[in-house]
Order: C-alpha cells, then structure tokens, then sequence
C-alpha cells in the first residue's frame, strides 16, 4: 500500500546539463494518483494511489523529504518533482496545492517534473510563473518507430508530441525527453538503430536533456509481449552503444538511465566495469575506450 502522505524517497545526484557543466540535482519521488495512460512498458503504477491523491497531500510530501536536503552541502541546484503520473493532471496534483509546491521548490535554480505530452498547457505557463527558477518539463517520447508508437497504449502521435514541444519553446519552459532502448514491437536487431534516431528526433525539437531508458520486464504485460515476440529486454552491450553513438551530439545532454542497470543481461566478469564506465560518460560527457573482456570477447 502506497501512503499518500509520505514520499517514496529521495535521491541526490549530479547530472550534465547541455552547456556541459555538472548540476548538483535533488530528486523527490512523490506519491499520487496513477497516470490515466496505461503505457505496455511502464510499471510505475506500483507505486501510485488507487485515487485521486488527497488535496494537502503533496506539499506535506514535499516538505518532509526537503528535510533531508539540509544536510547536503551545497544544496541542489534542481529539484526534480517525479510523481509516478503526469503533474498537470489535476487528479494526480490538486490545483489548490500547485501554489504552495511552487513555494517549497523556492531555493531552487531550477525545477524540472513529468508529463504526457497531452497535458502540456497553460497549467505549465502557470506553475512556471510560481517558481522562482527555470521550469523544465520532462516527456517521454519513447520511440518514433511507427509500428511500436501505435502499440505502446501511449496515445501518443509524433504531431501531439511537436505541439507539446514547440508551446514549451514558445513559453520558454525547458524540455527533458525520455527515449527507450529496446522499445516493444521494434525489432531487436532494429533497437539501437530506433534509438538513436528517437534521440536525434528530440534534440531537433528542442530538447536539452535526453535520457536513454533501458526497458525493463517486471510489469507483467512485458512478459506476455515476450512469450509474443513482441519484446526482448535490451543488454548492457545495447545500452552502451546507444550511449557512444549519441554521446557525440552536442545540441542535447544524452545521458543512460542506470536505475537497476544491473538486471540488464550482460557478463558476470565485466558488468561492474561497464556501468561504472556509462556513470562517468554520464556525468563528463567525454567518450571512454570501450571495455576488454576476455570472458565475453
């Protein structure tokens, strides 16, 4: 059971920005309503409400993980808001506790929270209007390969996505994009290829911050998609292309997602190597010779 008056944690991290200098970011994993767009890929309903989340609850969220940003010396120059949903959803954010939220996230440079593409609107004019720093908005685009965008139960068209993008522009609000490597219904031998071009789509629509995210089974539809052969799990190897191939382009950070990296296939003997080599790319931006392994050459 999720409790609606207590975030799921927090994380620090340091992150590149697009003009390459490292940010010092603080990210709050709140709990709330679930997002109304059941995606194939996507199990971050097991961490949402059965309900709307309860007016007050976030901001008293909010408020009690900002304590444990009072030991980090110096603070977040981010705070990343991540909500399991979309955050103008107002069943997922109440409107009445939108200016309060705004108030919390003061000390911050900047601010960055998620949504559908569809939700993007004067509720982001809005919010960013009551934050003191920069507002960025993250997205997920996934892929652009149009047999998988049709079957991902995203609702989501690559018009729908350039609407979104070109009013975030328009408003000066700044825009993250998620992209995944090894999207359902791509063909494996096709995945890094999509990738990369999801990537290279995004980054000509104006987004700062790419992050490659590697498709994880564990939700139960991934799993019926695979016994289909309509998903396999990307590997270590995967991810690490995607990242040498896009870590070049210089109109957009690209980063990997290494949340539970580890699970992705790959050598027992050089797993360790390889993700500690993707975490310093991450954060330097600078290419790294490749890693030899005798075991798995």
């Amino acid at each position: 059971m999720v409790d609606p008056w207590k975030a799921h944690g927090t994380v620090f991290e340091e992150e590149r920005a697009p003009n390459g200098a490292v940010e010092r970011v603080g990210t709050v994993f709140l709990a709330g309503a679930e997002c109304p767009f059941t995606c194939s890929f996507c199990d971050l309903w097991r961490w949402t409400l059965e309900g709307p989340t309860p007016p007050g609850a976030l901001p008293i969220q909010l408020g009690r993980a900002l304590e444990a940003f009072r030991g980090e010396d110096p603070l977040p120059e981010r705070l990343k808001l991540y909500n399991a949903s979309n955050f103008f959803d107002r069943r997922a954010v109440p409107a009445e506790d939108v200016p309060r939220i705004a108030e919390l996230a003061q000390p911050f440079r900047a601010v960055t929270v998620e949504s559908h593409a569809s939700m993007v609107g004067p509720e982001a004019v809005e919010f960013a209007a009551l934050v003191s720093g920069t507002l960025e908005v993250a997205i997920g685009l996934e892929t652009i390969h149009p047999g998988a965008m049709s079957h991902l139960n995203k609702r989501l068209d690559l018009a729908r996505f350039d609407r979104a993008a070109a009013f975030l522009a328009e408003q000066h609000i700044d825009l993250r994009v998620f992209v995944l490597l090894g999207a359902p219904y791509v063909p494996p031998a096709e995945s890094l290829e999509w990738t990369v071009r999801t990537v290279e789509y995004a980054a000509s629509r104006g987004a700062g911050r790419i992050a490659v995210i590697p498709v994880r089974g564990g939700n139960g539809e991934l799993e019926r998609l695979q016994g289909l052969d309509a998903f396999a799990p990307p590997t270590l190897a995967q991810l690490e292309q995607a990242l040498d191939h896009c870590l070049p382009m210089r109109t957009a950070a690209v980063t990997v997602d290494l949340w539970d990296v580890a699970r992705l296939p790959s050598c027992d003997a050089c797993r360790s190597g390889r993700i500690a080599r993707l975490a310093r790319m991450n954060v330097t931006g600078r290419t790294e010779p490749p890693i030899s392994c005798t075991a798995c050459a």
